[in-house]
């Protein structure tokens, strides 16, 4: 089981406790988080966008909806993409960073705004990613609120990564770990549980 640390709204401070506890996996939502983070974490400033070029001990996680328009940012500096939902995307990635470890992102809820492979479309989507040369290691999901939903929702991704002979399923946060576990998540996303709450928008966190 791997952990990924969710650094989300929280500053330096937070990426250096994690690689001093020695967290190597950790995720960002947004994409000029990650960057200013990793360049942090490698010896940059942080603030210029540039990745620095120190040595890094972080494996970086995209966890946001991806936006074509910041691929060439991220590449650099992304170890794993979880959440491609569309073709296009990966064709994005694959040109700014071939060969690049990613994961499909399910949407299980249907509801309007989620990012997301609708599941009978995720079979054609992995194939169409493999045909880019990426190399596309399992799905990732985030299910509705609720123990009865999220039982459903990764039940359903676990059954699709087992039909697709896919090793990673990225299933489960801080309020849902017990069912990711049970359904046989290989990789849980934990903000909130590891750093305590998150800081006000708005506010400086260090």
């Amino acid at each position: 089981m791997r952990v990924v640390g969710v650094t989300k709204g929280f500053g330096p401070d937070a990426v250096r406790a994690a690689l001093d506890a020695g967290l190597r996996d950790l995720g960002e939502n947004y994409a000029a988080e990650l960057v200013a983070k990793a360049g942090a974490e490698a010896g940059g400033d942080g603030g210029d966008g540039g990745g620095g070029g120190g040595e890094r001990r972080a494996v970086w996680h995209f966890l946001g909806a991806i936006q074509r328009n910041k691929v060439a940012d991220l590449a650099p500096v992304v170890g794993v993409w979880q959440s491609v939902a569309r073709e296009v995307e990966g064709a994005r990635i694959a040109r700014f960073a071939p060969g690049a470890t990613v994961m499909v992102q399910v949407d299980v809820t249907g509801r309007a705004g989620r990012n997301g492979c609708p599941p009978d479309g995720v079979g054609d989507l992995v194939g169409r990613l493999l045909a880019l040369d990426l190399d596309v290691v399992g799905l990732m999901t985030v299910a509705a609120p609720g123990r009865a939903a999220a039982e459903t929702a990764f039940g359903e991704v676990a059954r699709l990564a087992d039909e697709l002979g896919l090793k990673e399923r990225s299933m489960g946060m801080s309020d849902d770990l017990e069912p990711a576990v049970a359904a046989g998540s290989t990789m849980v996303r934990i903000g909130r549980a590891l750093f305590g709450e998150r800081p006000a928008a708005g506010s400086t966190a260090r």
